[in-house]
């Protein structure tokens, strides 16, 4: 019986061509002839074998015959084009066990069976092994690609359209309920509308019902301010005068966080501006977005200083009531429905109002920053608007305030309300003297410096606001003096805390026995 071996023969290394061992013969061209006593190696053995050959028939092939002392075979293997190849012939003894098993480094298909009797493989049929799947070629990686690229943009979209519609539908569903208003009898004034609403025991303002009432109440009379955010009206509700702040349309972040911080529990305190209401006005592309206020007829504490003096009581009032003020800011208040501690962080003498009775109310909190203790989170707006260049503290202009511990934002208020007192106490007489009221660093930066200019004199050269010598001639300035200095230390660990400042104006005052 024909003895058949099957395998998949894989061709070697480019440059090598294994076809010098299919097409021997068996026999070395130089054979010597073996002495008696010698032993004949199998390669020059006599050829013994006949086999049918094509495409592989050696130069003394007759009539497609080969002879050789090793194996014949059949083998088919795939051209350059894929077309399948069947050939034949003689394999000499050398390599011939070799070349009948596959090799592991394939690149070509290619199937060889041999055999060991005379023209066996002239009835050999090998067949080519199952074609190997082929790894992903460039066309269909770019198309995975791309369709991966389609669903990501697509998922991208439909998130989108997701939230402009629910914003959309939120902001529909908003103006749907200005149209409703509370009855609010006559004779009701706003402070007997916070006051009850105290009563009820909800300490986050009136509710919001009766906050777009009013909104919807106010008569326009006068614009009173402009700044960065907007514009600032004198407003009536029935008869009484209120601070209406009209954000432009780009600060909705700042009139979304002031509103926020406003509205927050036991927020409402004598040295923080009352807040009455806030509303959206308008739709489509047109949107005023405001927040009613108490109205101070003084203005800020920067126009006050501009046109007005003090005295040494009148300087212990509005210092101790901004002091007073902040600490109200910086303190949690702790119990179920308790008050958060907040930074100011744009505290200057433009956003102190004062009140009918010479004292301050903190006002301008569209970038303050709360702080949960519960979750040791610091809460920080997402307005796109910074502080005052002026007033910032060495560490913000340096860029080594570290924004994810509260105790930094609270250090750089303290900074700022060094400065404060600095504007107030030149506006301080003493032995008839008094200086004109100018802002801080007015004589070594510009009108309107850059964060380059102050960070040049603050921290590069670590100047202060310029003193005048009087001061040190007096006991209250020079006491101010000393508070001040602490509280623009350049290292904030030396600054003085807002308690501990409350705490020492609490004495000059009681010293000098001024009614707050």
């Amino acid at each position: 019986m024909t003895e058949r071996l099957q395998f998949v023969y894989l061709l070697p290394a480019a440059g090598q061509n294994p076809d010098h061992v299919l097409q021997g013969t068996g026999v070395k061209q130089e054979a010597r002839r073996p002495d008696d006593d010698s032993t004949i190696a199998p390669e020059d053995a006599a050829r013994f074998l006949s086999c049918y050959c094509s495409g592989h028939c050696p130069e003394d092939a007759t009539n497609n015959t080969c002879q050789t002392n090793g194996q014949c075979f059949a083998i088919i293997e795939e051209d350059e084009h894929g077309e399948a190849i069947l050939t034949s012939g003689c394999m000499k003894y050398e390599g011939s066990h070799f070349q009948c098993k596959d090799s592991p480094k394939a690149q070509t298909r290619r199937t060889i069976e041999c055999c060991n009797t005379d023209f066996c493989n002239r009835d050999l049929q090998p067949t080519l092994p199952p074609q190997a799947p082929s790894e992903g070629s460039p066309h269909w990686l770019a198309f995975l690609i791309s369709m991966m690229v389609c669903c990501c943009t697509l998922i991208c979209i439909t998130v989108v359209c997701y939230y402009k519609y629910k914003w959309q539908a939120e902001r529909q569903r908003y103006h749907k309920d200005l149209e409703q208003e509370v009855f609010i009898p006559a004779g009701e004034s706003l402070k007997d509308l916070i006051h009850q609403s105290q009563s009820s025991g909800s300490g986050s303002g009136l509710p919001l019902l009766v906050q777009r009432t009013i909104a919807k109440q106010i008569q326009m009379v006068r614009q009173i301010g402009k700044g960065r955010y907007g514009e600032v009206w004198l407003g009536r509700w029935r008869g009484e005068k209120v601070a209406v702040k009209v954000f432009f349309t780009r600060e909705e972040a700042s009139w979304f966080r002031e509103t926020e911080i406003y509205q927050t529990v036991l927020m409402r305190h004598e040295n923080i501006l009352g807040f009455i209401a806030a509303d959206i006005k308008g739709t489509g592309a047109f949107t005023q977005l405001f927040l009613i206020t108490d109205h101070h007829e003084n203005g800020s504490l920067y126009d006050y200083l501009k046109l007005t003096t003090l005295d040494t009581q009148a300087l212990l009032r509005l210092a101790f009531s901004a002091a007073c003020g902040l600490c109200h800011l910086h303190t949690e208040i702790y119990g179920t429905q308790g008050k958060p501690a907040i930074a100011h962080r744009d505290l200057k003498s433009k956003n102190i109002l004062i009140k009918k009775n010479g004292t301050c109310c903190i006002a301008d909190l569209g970038l303050a920053v709360k702080f949960n203790s519960d979750t040791n989170e610091v809460d920080v707006p997402l307005s796109t608007r910074v502080g005052t260049r002026r007033y910032m503290a060495p560490e913000v202009l340096d860029e080594s305030l570290n924004k994810n511990h509260f105790q930094a934002y609270i250090m750089a208020d303290m900074y700022s309300y060094g400065l404060v007192i600095w504007e107030m106490a030149r506006r301080c007489v003493t032995g008839g003297i008094v200086e004109d009221y100018q802002l801080p660093y007015y004589d070594m930066v510009p009108s309107d410096p850059s964060y380059e200019d102050m960070l040049e004199i603050v921290c590069v050269k670590g100047l202060r606001p310029t003193v005048s010598n009087r001061w040190n001639s007096d006991e209250c300035l020079r006491a101010m003096l000393k508070l001040m200095s602490e509280c623009w230390a350049h290292n904030p660990a030396s600054r003085l805390t807002i308690l501990r400042v409350k705490k020492t104006l609490a004495k000059m005052v009681e010293s000098q026995d001024i009614k707050i």
